[in-house]
């Protein structure tokens, strides 16, 4: 791992997070309370600065505004970043936000429509921690991903962490990739989004292939991303299912 100097990450969320989340390198789930030691928990750590903006805000200044034909969606969005978005090398201030941005979009009134009975509210929970989680990981504008942290392999995470088989890894995965998503979310998720200073990109191709995803600024370049992604992704997601528990604990 490349890394920084940084201290241990410790931040109060509103729930309690699963505590198996600590079968993974360098985090400790204490109820409500996460510590993360980047230097355990990161593959790859660059940069301690992340862009966000305040939650509350965009839940009351931008969730409710329609995009129109001379301004998408993704115009709101971005412009809302430039006028509202703060550098933060807080990264307690980053998970806290994320939470309330994953918990506002995974919400269970969407279950009914999702189509998949296979998918509970309790699979909801683990997409919120995950997605949580995933926050902390950064692309920069030029397209080089700067952070990478397990949660990045969103199914790998999340089999090691909830004991999914594969099957239920899968689905869960691409409930995650886009069949949550459908255009009415998809614009909620656009919105929301910009508390954490960008959109949600993926790093899957057609198929959800265990490459899970990021908040990406916009502006950034895909076709670098995308190359640096292919240079790591296989065997740090295989370091991620060497966690995983094969008896009882």
């Amino acid at each position: 791992m490349t890394a920084i100097d940084t201290e241990t990450i410790t931040v109060e969320l509103h729930d309690a997070f699963d505590p198996r989340w600590s079968r993974l390198p360098g985090i400790q789930v204490d109820g409500r309370c996460i510590s993360i030691d980047p230097a355990d928990y990161f593959f790859r750590f660059e940069s301690n600065t992340w862009l966000v903006a305040d939650w509350g805000l965009v839940k009351t200044q931008l969730m409710d505004v329609e995009e129109t034909i001379e301004s998408a969606v993704e115009q709101l969005a971005l412009d809302f970043i430039k006028n509202h978005g703060e550098s933060t090398s807080d990264a307690a201030r980053v998970l806290a936000t994320a939470y309330g941005v994953y918990s506002y979009l995974f919400r269970e009134e969407h279950l009914a429509g999702l189509g998949l009975p296979q998918i509970t509210a309790d699979h909801l929970r683990m997409l919120r921690e995950a997605a949580t989680l995933m926050a902390l990981n950064k692309v920069e504008l030029d397209g080089h991903i700067s952070n990478v942290g397990p949660c990045w392999f969103f199914p790998a995470a999340t089999s090691v962490v909830f004991d999914l088989d594969d099957t239920m890894g899968a689905m869960l995965d691409e409930v995650y990739h886009g069949g949550w998503f459908n255009e009415h979310r998809r614009i909620e998720s656009i919105k929301a989004h910009a508390a954490l200073g960008g959109r949600l990109v993926h790093g899957c191709q057609s198929v959800p292939d265990q490459t899970g995803g990021v908040v990406a600024p916009y502006g950034a370049s895909m076709a670098n991303f995308r190359d640096d992604l292919a240079e790591f992704k296989a065997g740090w997601i295989e370091q991620v299912f060497a966690h995983r528990v094969t008896v009882a604990e």
